[in-house]
């Protein structure tokens, strides 16, 4: 299976030389780039898909990172960023604000569940979660108890790279090289239920005990101490793990009884991923604070924010309080204004409903990989699912480390690309493929990921089966 040609291709080979000179690429390996194995260069997308400097066509099953919700290519959102540059390309929003910020932060409450009012703009989803911590942590200090700081998260999750956010994440291979992390980071069980098959498939059960043991380490940690909890709707690390809405309830509860904020962290499932436009209302929860990013522009703008209720708010209208923090690039005029337009797009073209109507058949078509021997589980919602790969399907038993190093990092990135699809080999949990493409993606576009995907994971066996 080859990727398709792109006629109008001009070739780009001395940006992958220079890249694999001078560009110091994210949560890459750098060694050998600038010889046999080269720097993958993108030049340019098209709705669902994309092309290389080969000439490639490629079918973007990742929207860049879970970023491109109206897919690639959409002028109409490039002209708005270019007239406002020409009108107003940067004033900051430290005690000022423009038109845009102004328009879209109430936007944006609009949207948000509850009385979740406040945005404070951030240049992307680490930095709001990163806001969010120093707002919970502010926040009680204000009200006079200094001692709640302490965050509890879920064991897998990514929350972001900053020392902060890092500390929240539940990925300890991603912290070993620069600890110590900011201290009050700690960890409760997530929610995979293929993992967890004492639970015999029950996602109530396995909810109802997950949201306990966020109980429990509130009372072993001492309730006067912790000052949030963070979860994502679906799960990113681990592969798209799901929690039925009883679970959300749960959590509220508990937060509620111990006097503690509910983070949701939607940096990735915001903005019509789960089909509406934060994720926390499909299933039931009403946060605290809101963290959002990624879909929030489509990709064609950097923009993040953290969404705050009235009651987190109310101490930081007191007079003489500021918050001080904030970000050069936060509310950034131009995102702001591609940001109202894509918002507008995907309420025109009923993007949230594309998404509602299309997921099950999503769901049907990966469902359909579940004969190959190498997959174990196919789990999800929305435009948003993960496919765990498995050596043995019978005890579901996982990939040891050689195996990983060779299934993962060597063969499939590369062996995808080539087949014609971008999308995400992740070992950060179990090891799975995570597909997340554009929300303008329909089934003619998922039939492709399966048979590509089917392709693929065939010759993925013959290595590790």
């Amino acid at each position: 299976m080859t990727a398709l040609e792109d006629p109008t291709a001009t070739g780009t080979s001395q940006a992958a030389r220079s890249a694999g000179r001078h560009l110091w690429m994210h949560f890459a390996r750098m060694h050998g780039r600038d010889g046999a194995n080269p720097v993958p260069v993108i030049t340019r997308g098209e709705g669902v898909h994309l092309w290389d400097d080969r000439g490639r066509r490629i079918l973007d099953g990742l929207a860049g990172l879970f970023v491109v919700q109206a897919g690639h290519g959409r002028r109409e959102l490039a002209e708005v960023a270019a007239r406002q540059a020409s009108e107003l390309a940067y004033f900051p929003v430290w005690g000022y604000t423009t038109p845009p910020a102004a328009e879209l932060a109430e936007r944006l409450a609009h949207l948000a569940p509850g009385d979740l009012n406040r945005v404070f703009f951030t240049s992307g989803g680490g930095e709001a979660v990163e806001s969010a911590w120093k707002v919970a942590k502010q926040y009680f200090t204000l009200l006079g108890r200094p001692a709640k700081h302490k965050v509890i998260s879920r064991a897998t999750a990514y929350h972001g790279t900053t020392h902060g956010a890092l500390a929240i994440t539940g990925l300890p291979a991603m912290k070993k090289d620069f600890e110590p992390l900011a201290p009050g980071g700690f960890r409760v069980p997530n929610t995979n239920l293929y993992r967890h098959p004492e639970f015999d498939g029950d996602a109530e059960a396995l909810g109802r005990w997950a949201a306990d043991r966020v109980e429990e380490a509130i009372l072993f940690e001492g309730a006067d101490t912790v000052a949030a909890v963070v979860v994502e709707p679906v799960q990113n690390s681990g592969g798209c793990l799901t929690a039925p809405p009883s679970y959300f309830a749960r959590l509220r509860e508990i937060c509620d009884r111990h006097d503690v904020l509910l983070v949701s962290d939607e940096v990735i499932n915001a903005f019509g991923r789960q089909g509406h436009p934060f994720a926390c209302a499909k299933f039931g929860l009403t946060p605290d604070i809101v963290t959002c990013a990624k879909g929030m522009t489509s990709g064609y703008g950097p923009l993040g924010a953290m969404i705050a209720s009235d009651r987190v708010m109310e101490p930081f209208l007191a007079p003489g309080v500021t918050f001080p923090h904030g970000y050069t690039w936060g509310g950034h005029p131009v995102s702001a204004a591609v940001a109202l337009a894509n918002l507008d797009l995907m309420e025109r073209e009923d993007l949230y409903g594309r998404v509602l109507g299309n997921a099950a058949g999503f769901e049907t078509t990966l469902r359909r990989l579940l004969d190959l021997p190498i997959v174990g589980d196919v789990r999800g919602d929305g435009y948003f699912w993960a496919i765990e790969l498995v050596k043995d399907r019978q005890t579901r038993e996982t990939f040891d480390a050689g195996e990983r190093e060779r299934l993962v990092k060597q063969f499939l990135p590369g062996a995808l690309l080539d087949n014609g699809l971008y999308c995400r080999p992740d070992d950060r949990g179990d090891v799975v493929v995570q597909l997340a493409p554009p929300l303008v993606a329909g089934q003619a576009e998922f039939d492709e990921m399966e048979q590509i995907l089917r392709h693929t994971l065939t010759e993925a066996w013959s290595l590790v089966g």
